[in-house]
């Protein structure tokens, strides 16, 4: 799950993180009123949506005044702000956040993630913040500086200080910078994020740091511990088809293929879109129904699959294990005629029951392609897929 800024900087600020005074506004009036409220000589207009690279898109201005302020809230709102992190299609504009200006000498980059190689929490930072950040990133990585944290022994104040002079700050903003750190990861543990970034983080002409973004995702397996974060989910944001299939209790993740998957277990999934990638396919999604999924699940999954235009071709890979093979089998075949299932379907059964299953599928008149294995089903759905590509 991810938040909006203005929704991080709240939690940051629980923590303890330095961010600045900002006010959130659903209306131009409300943006105009709120840079009254804050006060000052300088504001910024943030658009508030779940991608980042706003500022490249037009999505962070500066006004001088409250009635500017205004006039940028009502020209972001409503609008379909682009960005190289939403694509073409952009992302509406609901809300803006209004915060105080302040007077930046430098822009540096930190962030924190979860580190699959080393298995620990690792700071990422750079001393070239700001809009630039992929292009450093990719362009020249090795200005790119990590700390892998132990999790035991925290993020030890060595740690910090060292990492302050990589990023080329000295006096008062060596420990400055070890407090943010501290505060920083302090908040990425007590709630669970899965990744924090901030950029940039802004040193002030004054010396101080303060985060002047705010990126905050979190483990949506662990949102039941922290009720505040998870109400701050915006279903706006999200894809409407991963909505539905969360009130349903299933696992999907929309992708840009044309063959879409239904099966039971994730690590299955998983295996099941990379073989249908190297059978020169493309998956369409990951849909995992689960361990115990019905008729009434199935059903579901197949509307969430279907509701794809894109999609030509449905591959649904089975081991019956708690769930047997002739429930599951049952399941399909009732979902396909209750959803006029018209495109190709491949299906691939294996475990308890599988005989029965297979009897089941082949009596019941629809148009489905029994599979003897993976290999097997990825290469009759990629093939089916070409063809209905074709016919339509």
């Amino acid at each position: 799950m991810k938040t909006h800024e203005y929704q991080a900087k709240q939690l940051l600020r629980m923590a303890g993180v330095p961010v600045l005074r900002g006010i959130l506004a659903t209306s131009p009036l409300e943006a105009e009123d709120a840079a009254r409220q804050l006060g000052g000589d300088t504001f910024v207009v943030k658009a508030q949506i779940h991608a980042g690279g706003r500022g490249k898109g037009g999505g962070v201005k500066l006004a001088r005044t409250a009635a500017e302020a205004g006039d940028l809230a009502e020209r972001m709102l409503g609008t379909r702000l682009k960005t190289p992190q939403t694509g073409p299609e952009g992302q509406e504009v609901r809300k803006v956040y209004v915060e105080e200006g302040c007077r930046i000498a430098r822009e540096i980059y930190l962030g924190l993630v979860l580190d699959r190689e080393t298995r620990r929490v690792t700071l990422v930072a750079c001393a070239e913040g700001g809009m630039e950040i992929e292009e450093v990133a990719r362009e020249r990585p090795e200005k790119i500086v990590r700390v892998a944290i132990d999790p035991i022994t925290g993020l030890s104040p060595f740690q910090a200080r060292r990492l302050a002079q990589a990023l080329r700050l000295d006096g008062a903003a060596v420990g400055e910078f070890a407090r943010f750190a501290a505060a920083l990861y302090e908040a990425f543990l007590t709630n669970d994020a899965t990744m924090a970034e901030i950029n940039p983080l802004a040193v002030t002409e004054g010396g101080k740091l303060v985060a002047l973004d705010a990126k905050l995702a979190f483990d949506d397996n662990a949102l039941w511990r922290h009720p505040r974060v998870a109400a701050m989910r915006d279903p706006w944001e999200e894809d409407p088809r991963e909505n539905r299939a969360r009130e349903h209790d299933l696992q999907y993740i929309a992708l840009d293929g044309d063959i879409g998957c239904m099966v039971n277990g994730a690590g299955l999934a998983m295996a099941t879109m990379d073989i249908i990638r190297l059978s020169g396919g493309r998956p369409a999604n990951f849909l995992d129904v689960g361990g115990g999924a019905d008729e009434k699940k199935v059903t579901a999954a197949f509307s969430l699959l279907l509701a794809d235009p894109n999609v030509h071709a449905v591959l649904v890979n089975i081991f019956g294990g708690i769930m047997k093979c002739d429930v599951i089998a049952n399941g399909i075949v009732a979902a396909a005629r209750q959803v006029k299932l018209s495109i190709p379907l491949v299906v691939r059964l294996e475990g308890t029951h599988v005989k029965q299953g297979k009897q089941i599928l082949a009596a019941s008149g629809l148009r489905i392609v029994a599979a003897d294995d993976l290999g097997d089903a990825a290469t009759k759905v990629v093939a089916a897929a070409a063809r209905q590509a074709r016919a339509s």
